[in-house]
């Protein structure tokens, strides 16, 4: 087990207080958007272990990937970490995006270093090969956008008004094929003619304002997009998506092509290692609308809400991905077994404190984390507090045998635990 430093990303959407607050600091009046935990190589957190100079994880695991991360995760995800764990403090809404599928990546980013494009090139699309499907959990009412909702039901916010954009984007959406007609729809406001983007956009949300006697939150959040947008396409492009308020606990999963934006609330979310984004609008950072276009999935599907599983003392979240699961754990009055790893444990209530195997113990504060290695071992956690759990999806799960043999075998380590046993 090994404690981690973790980097702030201090993007303009951030809060200036959720984070610090989290971490148990001063705020300094900057926006604080996410802090990152795991082993990507343009923030790796970092571990400081018997008195030498702290380490970067993605170095540890380079180092020895089979002790770090197992014989079969080291196998199947290249002898990298296949995930990485956020915290997320969202104060304005983030730009309008879709993420790649695998294969795509690849194809885009052996593409862009043909063509010598820089890594950190602002008008790159792809940062590295791999695919980035997301799950985000509220630990707050989180506030989203996310995947497209019927275009019946947009079409019905758009009758009746009188612009040339309101109107083109009202017939599209009245096609026969629900998918035909979200794709000429989101086509369309993706390629409107730069010099007659603005004013389309803006007359089209002042009309939507006007004629909004009592707008749904949907609606307002539309309208709330438009208003620090200005002629932002991607504004009224949110009237196509679901509008969903997640409650503490509520998950949602966000493949490959689905479309989202967060808008406002504290949340943890786990994806694969990727920094590949496609962005719509709502930013001031690259927009690529012709890549985009090509990645989205125009399908309507119902949210894609994940649907915890509570197990052994866990709450667990596995949504249909092999690089990762996310956990919640809350020891109270008896310990609980962790997932084992590779994994990274954040506590984010209370103060919890992590047993291993061996007899050594690790105690966390709130903010607080900590990699465990595939060679740790079952650890137990105590304490009174919560910790988000980031593992690998295929771990293999834990027998009723096998946990009965681990509290046998715990007795004399730690005599004083009780821990959950499973049902």
């Amino acid at each position: 087990m090994w404690r981690l430093a973790n980097h702030v990303r201090q993007y303009a959407w951030g809060s200036t207080t959720e984070i610090p607050r989290l971490l148990g600091i001063e705020p300094n009046g900057q926006p604080q958007a996410e802090l990152w935990l795991g082993a990507h190589p343009s923030a790796p957190s970092t571990i400081a272990s018997g008195g030498t100079e702290p380490i970067g994880l993605d170095a540890m695991i380079a180092s020895d990937p089979v002790t770090t991360l197992g014989t079969e995760v080291a196998r199947s995800f290249n002898k990298r970490l296949p995930f990485l764990l956020k915290f997320l403090a969202v104060a304005q809404p983030l730009s309008l995006q879709a993420h790649p599928d695998k294969e795509r990546a690849q194809a885009g980013f052996a593409a862009e270093e043909a063509a010598g494009i820089p890594i950190d090139a602002p008008h790159r699309n792809y940062r590295d090969p791999n695919h980035k499907p997301e799950l985000v959990m509220a630990l707050g009412e989180f506030e989203a956008l996310c995947g497209f909702r019927s275009p019946a039901a947009s079409a019905a916010d758009l009758a009746g008004l009188t612009t040339p954009l309101a109107q083109a984007l009202h017939a599209d959406l009245t096609a026969a094929d629900p998918s035909a007609a979200l794709r000429s729809a989101m086509t369309r406001l993706l390629t409107l003619p730069a010099d007659q983007r603005a004013p389309l956009v803006t007359e089209t949300a002042e009309e939507l304002a006007e004629r909004a006697t009592a707008p749904s939150r949907h609606l307002r959040a539309v309208l709330d997009l438009a208003e620090r947008y200005p002629g932002d396409p991607g504004a009224i492009a949110a009237l196509l998506l679901n509008h969903v308020v997640l409650s503490p606990g509520q998950a949602l999963f966000l493949p490959a092509g689905n479309v989202h934006a967060y808008l406002h609330g504290v949340a943890v979310e786990v994806m694969a290692t990727s920094d590949n984004v496609l962005r719509a609008g709502l930013t001031t950072k690259h927009v690529d609308p012709e890549e985009l276009l090509k990645v989205l999935d125009y399908s309507m599907l119902p949210i894609p809400y994940v649907e915890p599983v509570v197990r052994d003392g866990l709450i667990e979240y596995r949504p249909d991905i092999d690089d990762f699961a996310l956990i919640v754990a809350e020891p109270r009055e008896k310990a609980v077994w962790l997932p084992e790893g590779p994994a990274i444990a954040l506590v984010v209530e209370g103060a919890v404190e992590l047993h291993a195997p061996s007899g050594g113990n690790l105690a966390l504060a709130r903010g607080e984390s900590a990699f465990l290695s595939a060679r740790t071992g079952p650890v137990l956690a105590s304490g009174q507090g919560r910790i988000i759990i980031a593992t690998v999806a295929q771990q293999p799960a834990a027998t009723t045998a096998d946990h009965h043999d681990h509290t046998t075998r715990w007795s004399s380590v730690h005599p004083t635990l009780d821990p959950v046993n499973p049902r």
